[in-house]
């Protein structure tokens, strides 16, 4: 936020320089982000009266003036068009020096002298207009210094509040803190109630009590919105950075600076029957204040008449409303919008204005009267007007409810490190507009005011005090602590081991996002529905992830668009899915390999990396987990048909292998074979603890073995009938040929298996090697049907 220094110490005025005062503000929490004069530097302008003016006689563009500094007169020559008789203006005298050292002389324009000059805004460093003069107000006092009558003797303080202290986002909030660290009383306007002189009232109807629980309304009739802005007003907006645009909008404005409140104004004449709040219909439109047409969302929360909306609540008033200089009657609006129903609304648009910046952070619930009685007094004050009732419609269910807190004093003394008086703790709670209700035996029963929903929790009264009673005061003491190691089961391997395996067999570590493009991920988990954020970041990151390949996908196309043929990446996190109960996060591992097997050389050749490659990697990973895994035919919708495979743990699946569907591929716009994985990371880390075992000294024995079995039998089903028949002393089983022809009939092929066996204490004979060889022949026999190739 933005604020003059003037209009704060116009609040309170402690005895301190800008600089301590900045420097205050900041230790007490509320960052200083920068700070900058209110005008450029200057001397010798005065205010002047423009006497006359008359036409130049040798150019059409400029005129001659006669000018007053209250002791003389003197000529000036000027070419703005909005120099007339009678115009009090910034004049700089010969002498005087403007921003960026121009000094003004005597000086001859096109034959005529010119003693001085009338100057603009951006002349002073005031700001960048270039319109015409800078015009003052009538009583001006003509010859007083500018700098003296528009007390720019002034800096803007930038302070950079955090999200929850949205109660400083005001005038009144920042001299409540500086009144506070200082023990002063703030020096508030008075707000008396303005009566009512008429009795009518806008028709108000909430029909969304959750997202408004409070809105009022009052008519002010017969405005006249000519009437200019004081200057003093539009100074301490310009000084906010609030450019003044007319009397209703700079009052709801100052308002909105001055108490923290936001309002709006609406041209009665252009409501059709009544006010509404309500939530938008999906597909409305509007027109709003910047000229932009939005098409509404059924999420928003709408103000409207009985046929049209006519303002996104708490963001922006739509055009067709707005007031105007031919405005005759004003609907005044102030109200209480729900902080959550508000969040993300204005960012959804396009739009960030002052308004939802304070909506959203919440606003004090019971504000919204006192800155009606505030808005309407000070435009009464300028523009006229005849007010009417103020209509208030409320919700007490959805309204805030005032919240207790118990404070315990040891637990203060803990957190802060240093045991604080009672009574000076009870005098900071009270200055910062806390009430004690009750004093406990080991504390305060705190009640918070409503301009304060940030504080929930008794660490909240902690930081509260701490702050105030200032952080500087505090304590130095040097945190402790044990470095204990803690305890690992040993048949659970770290993540850094994986890792590890993976960037040893050329693979790069990808972080992707746990936000993704919910079009991509339908396309390659269409069996789940990812979680939707309620405030996304954009719409191509507006759901949680169910699969890491949403990501690792879009990581995938962007390498490919810049040229790397070759993509080798995988990735750990996780992946969220929606329960009975709740949010279920569970660690995943996925991968994705495009490309060659090798990066290309003289050696190696340009052979695309395939399914087999990949469950290669897969499978020796599992052996130095110390897992057995199974790779099982299967259909995955987002991979290929006849190239996806299941992995079964114990008959669990554990994740998944395959090529990607060549229609997600098409609709992704990849290119080249694409293979996947994704493991359930807590399903495949926990193997078997190492343990030691002799190495034999005797002979091993092999045998070989070649059968014909059905295509469709897969090795994995042979290999666990082998070992299961082979007995305990079997070593190792190995294919060394695999072969297909005609000779062995449609839908066959010959396996060459080498079995192996030794015994670690003795040689083992040839009657125990032929029982335990014809065993396993027996058994490939009878449960997959194998025959032995002659």
């Amino acid at each position: 936020m933005k604020f003059s220094e003037q209009w704060l110490r116009e609040w309170v005025n402690p005895s301190i320089g800008s600089q301590e005062l900045m420097d205050q503000i900041t230790m007490a929490g509320l960052e200083v982000d920068g700070f900058e004069a209110v005008a450029g530097e200057f001397t010798g302008v005065v205010v002047g009266e423009v006497i006359s003016v008359a036409p130049h006689p040798d150019a059409d563009k400029l005129r001659v003036c006669q000018v007053s500094n209250g002791e003389q007169t003197v000529q000036v020559v000027c070419g703005a068009p909005n120099v007339r008789d009678g115009l009090k203006v910034p004049f700089a005298e010969v002498g005087a020096v403007l921003p960026g050292n121009f000094k003004i002389k005597k000086a001859k324009l096109r034959g005529q002298p010119s003693e001085g000059m009338l100057c603009s805004e951006s002349e002073l460093g005031l700001s960048e207009s270039h319109d015409g003069l800078m015009e003052l107000p009538e009583e001006a006092p003509v010859g007083q210094p500018v700098s003296d009558y528009l007390k720019l003797n002034d800096i803007a303080i930038d302070v950079d509040l955090t999200p929850n202290r949205s109660d400083c986002l005001s005038i009144k909030g920042l001299a409540r803190e500086v009144g506070v660290l200082n023990s002063l009383v703030t020096t508030a306007p008075v707000i008396e109630p303005v009566k009512a002189v008429h009795s009518e009232v806008p028709d108000v109807r909430v029909e969304a009590p959750a997202g408004c629980p409070r809105y009022l309304g009052r008519i002010l009739r017969n405005v006249n919105l000519q009437a200019e802005t004081p200057l003093w007003m539009q100074e301490k907006l310009r000084r906010s950075g609030i450019r003044s645009i007319d009397a209703a909008v700079d009052v709801t404005n100052y308002v909105m600076l001055e108490l923290g409140q936001p309002m709006h104004a609406f041209d009665r004449n252009e409501i059709s029957g009544g006010i509404v709040v309500r939530m938008a219909a999906a597909g409305e439109k509007l027109v709003l204040l910047d000229g932009q047409q939005v098409e509404l969302t059924a999420e928003t929360l709408v103000i409207a008449d009985h046929e049209k909306p006519v303002a996104i609540a708490g963001v922006m008033g739509g055009e067709h409303s707005g007031v105007s200089e031919k405005t005759q009657d004003l609907v005044l609006e102030s109200a209480y919008f729900d902080p959550i129903t508000l969040a993300g609304k204005a960012r959804h648009y396009g739009l960030h204005t002052d308004a939802s910046h304070r909506f959203e952070r919440g606003v004090d619930y019971e504000l919204a009267r006192e800155a009606m009685e505030r808005a309407t007094s000070l435009l009464m004050a300028i523009v006229g007007g005849e007010p009417g009732e103020v209509v208030e419609v409320a919700s007490a269910e959805h309204l805030p409810k005032p919240r207790a807190i118990d404070l315990r004093e040891q637990r203060l003394a803990d957190v802060l490190g240093l045991k604080i008086n009672r009574t000076t703790v009870e005098e900071i709670l009270t200055r910062l507009g806390l009430r004690i209700d009750k004093l406990l035996k080991d504390g305060w029963r705190v009640s918070v005011p409503s301009f304060r929903p940030d504080i929930s929790i008794e660490e909240d009264l902690i930081e509260e005090v701490g702050r105030i009673f200032g952080y500087n005061n505090l304590p130095v003491t040097e945190p402790t602590g044990s470095l204990g190691l803690r305890a690992r089961e040993e048949a659970v391997r770290p993540l850094s081991a994986v890792r590890n395996y993976f960037v040893a067999q050329g693979y790069q570590e990808a972080i992707t996002y746990s936000f993704v493009d919910p079009k991509i991920q339908q396309l390659v988990d269409p069996e789940r529905e990812g979680i939707a954020l309620a405030n996304p970041i954009s719409a191509d990151l507006s759901v949680m992830r169910t699969t890491l390949w949403s990501g690792l996908l879009k990581t995938v196309a962007y390498n490919q668009n810049r040229q790397q043929p070759r993509i080798r990446l995988f990735e750990s996190g996780l992946r969220f899915e929606q329960t009975n109960d709740g949010i279920r996060q569970q660690p995943m591992l996925a991968g994705v390999v495009v490309g060659n097997q090798t990066p290309e050389n003289w050696v190696n050749g340009r052979r695309t990396s395939d399914f087999f490659d990949v469950k290669g990697e897969l499978e020796s990973l599992f052996r130095l987990l110390g897992i057995e895994v199974a790779f099982v035919a299967s259909q995955h919708p987002a991979l290929h048909p006849g190239q996806t495979a299941e992995l079964l743990r114990n008959g669990e699946r554990v994740g998944w292998l395959g090529t990607l569907h060549p229609q997600v591929q098409k609709n992704l716009e990849l290119n080249g074979t694409i293979l996947l994985f994704e493991l359930f990371l807590n399903s495949i880390v926990t193997g078997y603890v190492p343990n030691f075992k002799d190495v034999s000294k005797f002979p091993e024995v092999r045998r070989d073995l070649a059968i014909i079995i059905g295509s469709e039998v897969a090795f994995a089903q042979v290999e666990h009938v082998a070992r299961k028949h082979a007995g305990e002393h079997l070593t190792a089983l190995r294919v060394f040929d695999v072969y297909e022809g005609e000779s062995l009939g449609e839908g066959n092929r010959s396996l060459a298996l080498s079995l192996f066996w030794q015994h670690p204490e003795r040689t083992l004979n040839e009657d125990e090697v032929h029982s335990l060889f014809n065993g396993v022949i027996e058994a490939l026999k009878e449960e997959l049907e194998a025959t032995l190739r002659s």
